[in-house]
């Protein structure tokens, strides 16, 4: 996501086409084939200004279709529903390109990106179009600035291929050709184009982790290595390589990059905004201290005020040494009064709930004990009784055991020969 840091950043972004109706709604969008469009942003009084890199000679499957009658790409081994497709998208925000003077800028610069691209896809023979849109307008830069603002990026369709050698098989009837190369083709292969490739050290050796293994690297962050190390050899030193999201499609890629900038332009507001909200909060805080510190100051003048009032009621007579008060006085003295009485009471009842409660407390306690010695004294007395049950029970079945044995040595001595090494059942 945006990081509103006012930094330009490259993006690279590869999509899979995994079949033909894939293939043919990205080649309605890119070479704008349709009347109209669901995208709002599409200005089609602009398209015009599309630039074409590579223009299609055909539709897209029936170029694949006659790149492989040429014999210039080969599906020889390949699965039925193996990736034949790929679309690059490569993109810098917005205000890159309207800082540095707009469309003719944007042309330059997907012109050597272009060039970028055909070293990724290994030549230009494999990119079926390459094209720069120029019509989609960036909804939130426009509105923010008061003009037209266009988001200037760059499609290449290409088909995914590698170098691979057949080898001749061990029936060759020449020995000597078995196992050496037959033939080099270009396979069309997605797999084995994006492999992940192996992290090199200093001495360009492999690196390997604790296991002994080699660190691989996605091949999703060496596209995106490659073209912004390619753009700064161009001349572009002024941007910087975005991050590296490797499932993204072309579409969800263009949705997140309309956010990054939707956010880098409100970002300030949202930031101001915030500031305000935090501010609020902090004034909020501080009230509601003031107001408590208020309460308690009025609360210790009155208890002040009130106990200076009290000291200085009523009127002594100096002949009689009477006190004399007038009614406010004695009324404010007989609420004083009742006040006091009242949170006397108060105390004495909870006082007086929890002497009962510790007095309740302290009688259970003293069943409890008493329980627990009449539980000990009667297990003493009753452990007599319990061993000898044990004991006798022990006693019988010795006694018992007895008269079996005994039944059996005569059962045996009056049968010698029909019990001879069988035993006796009871």
């Amino acid at each position: 996501m945006a990081r509103n840091d006012g930094i330009d950043r490259t993006f690279a972004r590869n999509q899979d086409l995994p079949t033909l109706d894939d293939v043919a709604k990205v080649q309605e969008h890119n070479e704008r084939e349709k009347d109209s469009y669901s995208n709002q942003d599409i200005d089609t009084t602009q398209t015009h200004r599309n630039v074409h890199f590579k223009k299609p000679t055909d539709s897209y499957a029936a170029m694949f279709d006659q790149m492989i009658a040429d014999g210039v790409i080969s599906t020889r081994g390949l699965k039925a529903d193996a990736v034949k497709y790929g679309e690059l998208l490569f993109d810098v925000n917005s205000a890159y390109f309207h800082n540095h003077g707009g469309y003719e800028y944007a042309k330059q610069f997907y012109a050597d990106a272009y060039k970028a691209a055909v070293e990724i896809v290994g030549g230009e023979q494999y990119i079926l179009s390459a094209v720069m849109h120029a019509d989609e307008r960036n909804r939130a830069m426009s509105e923010a600035l008061g003009e037209d603002v266009y988001h200037y990026h760059l499609h290449v369709v290409y088909i995914p291929v590698v170098e691979k050698q057949i080898l001749w098989s061990k029936r060759c009837k020449d020995e000597s050709l078995r196992g050496t190369v037959k033939e080099t083709i270009t396979q069309v292969s997605r797999s084995k184009k994006w492999e992940s490739k192996p992290v090199l050290d200093e001495n360009g050796n492999p690196m390997l982790n604790a296991k002994g293994k080699k660190i691989l690297k996605s091949s999703y962050s060496v596209l995106q290595d490659d073209f912004f190390n390619f753009m700064r050899a161009a001349g572009y030193t002024d941007v910087e390589r975005g991050s590296t999201e490797e499932h993204l499609t072309v579409t969800q890629f263009k949705v997140q990059a309309e956010q990054q900038r939707l956010e880098a332009v409100t970002g300030q507001v949202t930031q101001a905004e915030q500031s305000l909200a935090d501010a609020k909060a902090a004034t909020e805080k501080q009230k509601k201290k003031l107001e408590a510190l208020k309460k308690e100051t009025q609360a210790a003048k009155s208890v002040a005020m009130t106990a200076h009032e009290i000291e200085s009621m009523g009127k002594k007579n100096p002949i009689t040494g009477n006190v004399t008060m007038t009614a406010d006085e004695c009324r404010t003295l007989k609420d004083y009064a009742v006040s006091s009485f009242a949170e006397k009471s108060e105390k004495l009842k909870y006082k007086q709930k929890f002497e009962q409660a510790d007095k309740n407390a302290k009688i259970w306690k003293d069943r409890f004990e008493k329980l627990n010695k009449d539980y000990e004294e009667l297990k003493q007395k009753a452990q007599p009784f319990l061993d000898a049950i044990e004991i006798a029970s022990e006693k019988v079945w010795a006694f018992i055991n007895a008269i079996l044995a005994r039944g059996k040595e005569l059962y045996e001595h009056k049968h010698p020969a029909r019990n001879r090494g069988q035993d006796m059942e009871i």
